[in-house]
């Protein structure tokens, strides 16, 4: 096929305007890292109106769609950084703060917005700030004219942050009250629903209770009723005879009967939403010790959460891998299969100048890897996937180094049906490396978000 032979100048990530991108555009690279389903070798992917409609190896391009044709690059969704500050500049307390979001900071013109899409970010999960438990994050896309433009999803996760201290276990066990306040206010607003439904029926049944008039053809349509009554007798016998044919509803199945439960108040909501599934907790630790209080805090409480580990240099996380290994009364990290937030560092044990890479222990214990940048700055945002290279230079996984900075963290966030692989319905959140994104020397040559190309320069 001939391909066409326009030059587009391409925007970068500072510009506002639409860019000349095609609607409909074929690519074809050297190699797809799809993340979800492999690497594809000879990859053809088909972008329409900003998505993904197809994904495949050596696909017939029909004549006449524009191609950008790049046989010695590497194709791989855009960065999900799921914990970021960046663009907010607000101050938290030490207080519990769940009800208050990440959103209500957002600024559609903020630079660093503008400028970290240049390093292939392509999606930012932004948390609240402050400590106790400062409030729920929210997902955007770095480019837009307007808050809404921006916002992918809102209270991502609840950041809860853990100390070995009695005032955090505290907290903790406040916020888990207010959800038993709330509780206690639905069964009494149900009682009182049930009791009014019953009187209402109570009173209709009072009023069937009229003799009807009697007429010159009553006792025919009492002989009609009783032969009426015998045959349906007859049909009950003969059904009861026969298996039960309809299966008994599920117990989780609640007829719907017309009850509206009550709103929670906005402090108690977090830790409602906490324990009905609608909300997970993101839980920071320092430490092993920090996450023993976490276990104790919580008690029997259950609720979804991840792990945020600050790693230090010097950090004995490992202590509570695993349960069995160690003779945990709970369950370990790796027991929980959670996710773990952490830099791309390594760290040695604790007193000694043995390197230990705990992103490969944690994973081979079994927990979910999602890297961040070591620090939450532009440049290192920049140096991000290198770092991550180095951790799969000390021998963890390339594939669970890979998910770690695209779906792991977009299903942290919950927007994993938009962004984090390459697949067909996804937003065409595109990077383009001149080789293996994990090398050094490979060097980034075009960021595509939403099916236009936002940083680079590329002949069609």
């Amino acid at each position: 096929m001939m391909l066409a032979s326009l030059l587009f100048p391409l925007l970068f990530a500072g510009d506002t305007k639409p860019g000349p991108t095609p609607n409909l555009l074929a690519i074809r690279v050297g190699k797809a890292e799809t993340i979800a389903k492999g690497t594809i070798e000879h990859a053809v992917i088909l972008i329409e109106n900003g998505k993904i409609v197809t994904i495949g190896e050596d696909l017939p391009i029909e004549r006449g769609i524009p191609v950008l044709d790049r046989p010695d690059w590497v194709v791989m969704p855009g960065l999900v950084n799921a914990y970021s500050r960046l663009g907010l500049d607000s101050e938290g307390g030490d207080d519990m703060s769940a009800e208050v979001k990440a959103s209500a900071e957002l600024y559609a013109a903020a630079e660093d917005f503008q400028e970290v899409v240049k390093y292939g970010v392509t999606t930012l999960g932004l948390y609240p700030a402050g400590n106790g438990v400062p409030g729920q994050a929210c997902a955007i896309r770095p480019l837009g004219k307007s808050k809404e433009e921006l916002l992918l999803a809102d209270g991502c996760y609840l950041k809860m942050i853990s100390r070995a201290t009695p005032s955090a276990k505290k907290l903790f066990q406040d916020g888990f009250k207010k959800a038993d306040e709330y509780a206690d206010k639905e069964k009494k607003a149900r009682e009182k629903f049930d009791k009014d439904k019953k009187g209402k029926k109570d009173d209709k049944k009072e009023e069937k209770k009229e003799e009807p008039k009697t007429s010159a053809n009553a006792p025919k349509q009492a002989d009609a009723v009783e032969i009426e009554g015998a045959a349906a007798r007859a049909q009950g016998e003969a059904a009861a005879q026969e298996p039960a044919a309809a299966e008994d509803p599920k117990p989780d199945e609640k007829k719907d009967d017309g009850f509206v439960p009550p709103e929670p108040e906005p402090k108690a909501k977090p830790w409602v939403d906490l324990r009905s599934g609608k909300l997970r907790g993101l839980v920071s630790i320092n430490n092993a010790a920090e996450y023993v209080h976490f276990q104790d805090a919580i008690g029997k409480e259950t609720f979804s959460w991840d792990l945020r580990l600050v790693v230090q240099r010097e950090s004995d996380i490992f202590y509570v891998l695993d349960k069995q290994c160690y003779d945990l009364e709970y369950d370990g990290i790796g027991d929980k299969k959670c996710r773990v937030v952490m830099e791309p560092v390594l760290s040695v044990t604790p007193g000694t100048m043995r390197n230990r890479n705990l992103a490969l222990e944690l994973s081979k214990a079994g927990a979910k890897i999602v890297f961040i940048p070591r620090n939450d700055t532009l440049q290192n945002a920049k140096n991000w996937l290198a770092n991550v290279g180095e951790m799969v230079g000390a021998s963890l996984d390339r594939n669970v180094a890979l998910r770690a900075v695209t779906l792991e963290p977009a299903e942290l966030l919950g927007v994993e049906k938009r962004v984090g692989s390459l697949e067909k319905g996804k937003d065409a959140n595109l990077l383009f490396y001149s080789g293996d994104p994990l090398e050094p020397t490979s060097k980034l040559q075009a960021v595509m978000l939403d099916g236009r190309f936002v940083h680079g320069e590329v002949k069609l």
